[in-house]
C-alpha cells in the first residue's frame, strides 16, 4: 500500500475542491469471482440471491456483458488498463508483461482528478501494479480512508465463489457458508445441468456448492452496500456488480465459450446522475459490453479525459459512445498448456477461430483436475460412457474454426462452422476477426519465447506496434497454412521452414506437427529444422518428427530442450513429451531434472509437470 503521492499527483489533489466533489459521482465497483448470470434477477429459479436481486430492480441489469477471455488475471488487466491483453502481452495464463510508460491504470488518472481510489484486495494483473495506481490496495482498503469530501472510486473483489472454493473441505466449505438459512441451500436434485457435464453425483454437488457459494457472496455484497448506506453515500454513488470471468467449472473458466465469458454486470444510479442510466430502476440492457470498455466508462463517469491509446468504449456518463456491434476474446497458454483461439460475438452468433486445431479443448491442467466434476468427466471419457455432447470436450483435436447461434444454442455445442446455410455468417465473422487482430496488433501469434525475447529491451506494447518485431500480416498467413492440416500444404510448409523469421518457422514446425503421420515426406526438411537456431522452432519440428514416427530423432532434441535456460521452452517440451506417453520414458531422466530453482510463473507451471509426468509415462498394466 502507498499512500505516498508523488509530486505529480499531490499537485493535482491541491486543485481538489468540495463543488467539484459535489458534481463527481463516487463509483463502487464490487465484483465477484468466476460466476456467470446464475442470480435470481437474471431468471435463475435455482438461485438464491436477494441482495443483488434488489440491486438489480434499482438499477440497470445488463444481459450481454462479457470478459475479454474466460479466466481472471488477462481480464484484470484489461479491466484496469483498457487495452487488449493480447495487445498488451498479458495474454498468457499466468505471465508478467510490463507497460509502457504511456500506458497507466486507469485508477492513476481519477487519482490525478483528484479521487481517492483503493482496492480490496486482489490485483493479479500480469503485471506488477504500480504503486501511484491505488491510494490504498489491502485487506482494509476502503473509502472510509479518503479526505473529507473526496470522491472515491472505490473496489472490493470477493473471491468466496472462486472455482477453488467448490472443491474444498467440507469444514471449510461449512465456514463460507455459514450465513446461508436452511432454504438457501442447494438441492443437488435441482440443479440444471449444462448439457455437456455427465449427470452424476459428483458434478451435482460441484454445481451445488458453486450456487451456494453465490449466495455467501451475495451476503458479502450486501455487506458493502450496508456500510455504503450506513455513511449516508448511497445517493452520491454509482454501483457496479460484475462477475470476473464466466463459471469456475470445467469446460467453463478458462474456456471461451458462453460460461467462460458471460458474466453478470449490475449498476445502480443514484437519482442525482439518473440520467446517464440507460433505463429507469428495474430495467434490463442488451447492449453489448466488454471489460475492455470498463475503464473508460469510469473516466467518463468521472468526467475524467479518456486517454486515445484505450481500446474500449464508454457505454455511460457524457463520453459513451454508440453501442458496439461486436465483443471480441482470446485464450492462449492456459496454466501449463498451450493453445491460441480468437472470438469474435455478436448478439446472434459467436465465432472462433482455433490457430492450433490439433490440440484437444481438454487438455490436462492440473490445477482444473483437482475438481471432482473433472475428475469424473475424464474417467467416463476413458471408460466410454458419456454421450456424444460430453464426449466432444475429449476429442482429441478441435475444428478449425467454430460458429453458434447464441440463442438456440446458449451452452455452445453445435458447432454451425460447416453448415451451408450459416455461411455468410461464418464469412462476415472470420473477416471481423482477423480485422480486429489486426487493427489491435494482436500479439498471439508470436510464440511466448519469440515475445520475451523481442521485448528484452522494450515493452511488449512496443514490440505489438513494431511491424518489423510483430509481423503480424505475414504471421497471419503462415498460421493459416499452418493450421489447415492439409496434406497439400506440406510444400508450403517445408518452404516456410527456410524463412528469415523464427516466428515463421515456428507456425511451419507447428503446422507440420499438426498433420501427424501426413508429414513423412517432410522428415528431412524437419530433421534440419530440428537443428535450428530458434528453440521455438526445434521443439516444434521434434513433435512434428515424432508425430511422423521418427521418435528416435525426436527425443534428442526434447531432451535437450529440457536443460534450456527459457522455462518457456522447458514447458512446451513437456508438453511433447506428455502428448507421447509411455513412448516418452526414455526422457524420464531429464524430466525429472527439468524444474529449476528460479522464481516466475512458467517456472512454476514446469515443476507441477515435473511432478505428475512421470505417471503418465507408466506403462499400462494388462490385468
Amino acid at each position: 500500500m502507498s499512500r505516498t503521492l508523488p509530486i505529480w499527483l499531490a499537485a493535482a489533489c491541491l486543485s481538489f475542491t468540495a463543488t467539484a466533489a459535489e458534481q463527481r459521482p463516487n463509483i463502487l465497483w464490487i465484483t465477484a469471482e468466476d460466476i456467470c448470470p446464475e442470480l435470481g434477477c437474471y431468471g435463475d429459479t435455482y438461485a438464491r440471491t436477494p441482495v443483488l436481486d434488489r440491486l438489480a430492480a434499482q438499477g440497470v441489469r445488463y444481459t450481454h456483458a462479457f470478459g475479454v477471455t474466460g479466466v481472471c488475471a488477462p481480464n484484470r488487466s484489461c479491466l484496469i488498463t483498457g487495452v487488449y491483453p493480447s495487445t498488451l502481452g498479458s495474454h498468457n495464463m499466468r505471465c508478467t508483461t510490463r507497460l509502457p510508460d504511456t500506458i497507466k491504470c486507469f485508477s492513476e488518472y481519477l487519482r490525478t482528478a483528484g479521487y481517492f481510489c483503493t482496492n480490496n484486495v486482489k490485483t493479479d494483473y500480469n503485471f506488477a501494479p504500480p504503486k501511484t495506481a491505488w491510494d490504498e490496495s489491502s485487506n482494509k482498503a476502503h473509502w472510509r480512508n479518503r479526505q473529507p469530501d473526496q470522491p472515491f472510486f472505490s473496489v472490493f473483489n470477493f473471491t468466496v465463489c472462486h472455482e477453488s472454493q467448490i472443491r474444498q473441505s467440507d469444514a471449510g466449505f461449512a465456514k463460507h457458508t455459514a450465513r446461508l438459512t436452511p432454504d438457501q441451500r442447494h438441492d443437488p436434485a435441482g440443479v440444471a445441468l449444462p448439457p455437456f457435464h455427465p449427470d452424476t453425483p459428483e458434478v451435482r454437488q460441484d454445481w451445488a456448492r458453486y450456487h451456494d457459494l453465490i449466495t455467501a457472496m451475495d451476503y458479502q455484497a450486501g455487506d458493502v452496500l450496508q456500510q455504503l448506506e450506513q455513511d449516508g453515500l448511497a445517493d452520491d454513488t454509482i454501483v457496479f456488480f460484475f462477475g470476473d470471468n464466466g463459471a469456475g467449472m470445467p469446460g467453463c473458466k478458462k474456456w471461451i465459450w458462453q460460461a467462460g465469458l458471460h458474466v453478470p454486470l449490475i449498476v445502480r444510479f443514484p437519482a442525482k446522475y439518473q440520467a446517464w442510466a440507460p433505463g429507469e430502476a428495474g430495467s434490463v440492457s442488451d447492449r453489448l459490453v466488454s471489460f475492455v470498455d470498463f475503464a473508460p466508462t469510469v473516466l467518463s463517469l468521472a468526467g475524467v479525459a479518456i486517454p486515445d491509446h484505450i481500446q474500449g468504449y464508454a457505454f455511460l456518463g457524457p463520453k459513451a459512445a454508440e453501442p458496439r456491434t461486436y465483443v471480441y476474446a482470446t485464450r492462449d497458454r492456459m496454466a501449463e498448456r498451450f493453445d491460441t483461439v480468437r472470438v469474435v460475438r455478436d448478439k446472434g452468433f459467436q465465432y472462433m477461430r482455433n490457430y492450433q486445431p490439433h490440440r484437444s479443448w481438454s487438455q490436462f491442467t492440473s490445477y482444473t483436475e483437482e475438481m471432482p466434476t473433472m475428475k469424473v468427466w475424464r474417467a467416463m471419457a476413458q471408460e466410454g460412457k458419456l454421450n456424444k455432447i460430453q464426449a466432444r470436450y475429449f476429442q482429441p483435436d478441435k475444428p478449425i474454426e467454430e460458429l453458434y447461434d447464441n440463442e438456440a444454442d446458449p451452452h455452445h455445442v453445435h458447432n454451425l462452422a460447416g453448415d451451408p446455410w450459416f455461411k455468410a455468417v461464418l464469412e462476415r465473422m472470420r473477416r471481423e476477426c482477423r480485422d480486429w487482430m489486426e487493427q489491435t496488433r494482436d500479439l498471439g501469434l508470436l510464440s511466448e519465447y519469440e515475445l520475451e525475447r523481442r521485448s528484452r529491451d522494450r515493452t511488449p506494447w512496443e514490440v505489438a506496434h513494431d511491424p518489423q518485431a510483430n509481423p503480424l500480416q505475414r504471421l497471419l498467413a503462415a498460421a493459416d497454412v499452418a493450421n489447415r492440416r492439409s496434406a497439400t500444404n506440406i510444400a508450403a510448409l517445408v518452404e516456410l521452414l527456410q524463412a528469415s523469421d523464427p516466428a515463421e518457422r515456428f507456425w511451419a514446425a507447428t503446422g507440420l506437427a499438426a498433420l501427424g503421420g501426413k508429414a513423412r515426406s517432410a522428415t528431412d526438411a524437419l530433421r534440419k529444422a530440428a537443428q535450428d537456431e530458434c528453440p521455438d522452432v526445434r521443439v516444434p519440428a521434434a513433435e512434428a518428427l515424432a508425430n511422423a514416427g521418427q521418435l528416435n530423432d525426436a527425443l534428442p532434441v526434447l531432451t535437450a530442450a529440457l536443460q534450456d535456460d527459457s522455462a518457456v521452452i522447458r514447458l512446451r517440451a513437456l508438453n511433447v513429451l506428455d502428448q507421447l506417453g509411455a513412448a516418452a520414458r526414455p526422457a524420464l531422466p531429464a524430466v525429472r531434472q527439468a524444474a529449476m530453482p528460479t522464481k516466475g510463473h512458467v517456472e512454476d507451471y514446469v515443476a507441477r509437470m515435473v511432478e505428475y509426468l512421470p505417471e503418465k509415462f507408466a506403462p499400462e498394466r494388462s490385468d
